[in-house]
């Protein structure tokens, strides 16, 4: 049976969801994002006329687009019209995946024998926008990777359907960089040697882009030819992430405490990103030498960068360690997660400790989670009964 595969991408999330609140910022060029030295996290497409692009540094966006209204951007009402949504689609669809706070793959395949896939999307789709008053596009073909690059290009010629003897004529004149895998580097590669059209890369041996470009070259072939297999994963939020310490022998060295708090922060942070979640609520647990048990936590805005969390984690240790006995264990957990599309908390931060997380995170994610560690926090050792523990619901 040929599968059925929806996309479905929430217009310029962020801007829409300013829009339903204040009216008076329809049709003016818009940039979501926070202080001078910060970045893009959204635009409206009246400011991409411009040239502003997501990531952009707010001072650039700025220069191209002077006209425009910069708003610091409200996490809470986007996670809770995110939520909505999602609510809407697993009411409806079969199998839903949630790839971003905004994105969403279904498999509806033999939908068609019923009702028809595509009538069956686009009445979804105007159900989600009549219930939340958002814009969305969607696009229905075969596979993952030919929806997403659908819905792209949907953005400019509305809903598409592409159906599988289609595929390969559809995808063949776009360029490279519709392909979700290929990135700026990869994209310079290929161009280097005259390949800048899907058609073109498709017709190139998978062996030689393997050579070129390493594992990822088979793959990318792959998706050049319209193959994907990849199932849509069924959506389970994560309702929190947490790490606990055991101590060796009981102890009441705070310095040595907020060394171990740190690098465990540093940890949790570090998984935050790399699986795009922000965090709402930190947690902190402390465990006497005689077994009383003890908690504090409190809301932040929604992030996962260390410098935050840090101080967040620091200060309620500070508050909840008055007893001044030994502890046996300290413990910490994120909890009121959401999805971002993004790495780090883009509201607040500026575009150099951007990346910074994104060199440090690149790091670890390919030397091991000690490969760079900032120093109060490199004391924390993680044994394996202190493991990170993975709560969902």
């Amino acid at each position: 049976m040929t599968r059925a595969i929806v996309h479905i991408d929430m217009n310029t999330f962020f801007v829409s969801c300013e829009r339903l609140t204040n009216s008076e910022l329809n049709g003016i060029p818009l940039i979501i994002g926070g202080g001078e030295r910060g970045v893009v996290a959204s635009c409206s497409y009246e400011a991409r006329k411009f040239g502003v692009r997501s990531a952009m540094p707010i001072a650039m966006a700025t220069r191209l687009c002077p006209q425009a209204k910069v708003m610091k951007g409200d996490m809470e009402l986007y996670s809770k019209l995110s939520h909505t949504i999602t609510e809407i689609i697993q009411e409806n669809a079969p199998v839903v995946e949630k790839a971003s706070i905004d994105e969403f793959y279904l498999d509806i395949t033999g939908m068609d024998k019923f009702y028809g896939s595509y009538k069956w999307t686009d009445e979804l789709a105007k159900t989600i926008t009549k219930e939340t008053g958002l814009p969305l596009t969607f696009a229905l073909s075969v596979n993952k990777t030919v929806s997403k690059i659908g819905t792209g290009e949907g953005k400019q010629k509305q809903n598409l359907e592409i159906p599988e003897h289609l595929v390969q004529s559809f995808l063949n004149p776009l360029s490279i960089q519709k392909i979700p895998m290929v990135g700026d580097k990869t994209f310079q590669l290929l161009s280097r040697i005259g390949i800048r059209t899907i058609q073109t890369l498709s017709q190139m041996p998978a062996e030689v882009l393997q050579q070129m470009i390493g594992k990822n070259g088979t793959e990318l072939w792959k998706k050049a030819n319209g193959i994907d297999n990849n199932p849509v994963e069924p959506y389970t939020e994560r309702k929190s992430i947490s790490t606990e310490h055991t101590f060796t022998q009981d102890t009441i060295d705070i310095p040595k405490l907020k060394r171990i708090l740190l690098g465990m922060v540093e940890k949790l942070a570090f998984q935050l990103r790399s699986e795009q979640w922000l965090t709402s609520t930190v947690v902190i647990k402390i465990r006497y030498a005689n077994f009383d048990t003890e908690t504090k936590q409190c809301r932040v805005q929604y992030t996962s960068a260390d410098h935050i969390l840090t101080n967040t984690v620091t200060d309620l240790f500070d508050k909840l360690y008055q007893r001044r006995m030994r502890l046996r264990l300290i413990g910490i957990r994120f909890s009121g997660l959401v999805r971002g599309t993004y790495q780090i908390n883009l509201f607040e931060d500026t575009e150099e400790m951007l990346s910074l997380y994104q060199a440090m995170d690149k790091m670890k994610s390919r030397y091991g989670f000690d490969a760079v560690m900032r120093c109060a926090g490199a004391s924390f050792k993680p044994n394996t009964k202190d493991e990170i523990l993975k709560r969902k619901y």
